[in-house]
């Protein structure tokens, strides 16, 4: 349900203090709420996060959000865009306060282009993303609601982060007023 990738944060760490005047990859904070990227909105970053959790979620024409996953440390958002020279595909928050090493879409092409670690790294994470997305579709087909709002609501707790229940409705795919009803039957078990 939280996504990290060590080994990326590592990789990023590791170029970040060989760096001598700081230019190419710099540290940021972002405030629970603020935006890291906005769907449709052309940016020129990428950014790994250091610290805190983000949500990552699409806003459909009638509205409705679908909220993709949760992201934290070491995870790289702004790579598919870069990649694809296009506009975000979807909107990344902080939902925690949030740190993340931001590197100019230029300077992450040219490691793309000249490092083969990073290469690696990137189709790992790729490839964990793809097989995680369908492993969450079958979850979210052969086990009850219930069960996937209690892994959410232990998430939520581990992570010591509070999710709003449209958040949580967002991330199960289902409407408020569903949630509320599962919220009520966890509560009588």
């Amino acid at each position: 349900m939280l996504r990290t990738n060590t080994d990326l944060l590592t990789f990023i760490e590791h170029l970040y203090t060989l760096q001598e005047r700081k230019e190419d990859i710099i540290l940021r904070s972002f405030n629970k709420g603020e935006r890291l990227l906005e769907q449709d909105v052309k940016i020129g970053k990428v950014f790994i996060i250091n610290e805190g959790v983000t949500k990552c979620y699409l806003t459909e024409e009638n509205d409705k959000e679908y909220l993709f996953e949760f992201l934290g440390k070491g995870q790289i958002i702004g790579e598919i865009e870069a990649l694809k020279s296009r506009a975000c595909l979807c909107t990344v928050e902080a939902i925690s306060a949030v740190s993340a090493y931001c590197l100019s879409a230029s300077f992450f092409l040219s490691l793309v282009d000249k490092n083969l670690e990073i290469n690696k790294i990137l189709l790992q994470e790729l490839t964990d993303r793809i097989l995680h997305t369908s492993s969450r579709a079958s979850f979210q087909q052969l086990y009850s609601l219930e069960h996937g709002l209690s892994k959410l609501l232990q998430l939520q707790e581990k992570e010591q982060i509070d999710l709003s229940r449209d958040d949580m409705a967002a991330y199960l795919g289902i409407t408020i007023r569903s949630l509320n009803r599962a919220l009520k039957q966890l509560k009588k078990t």
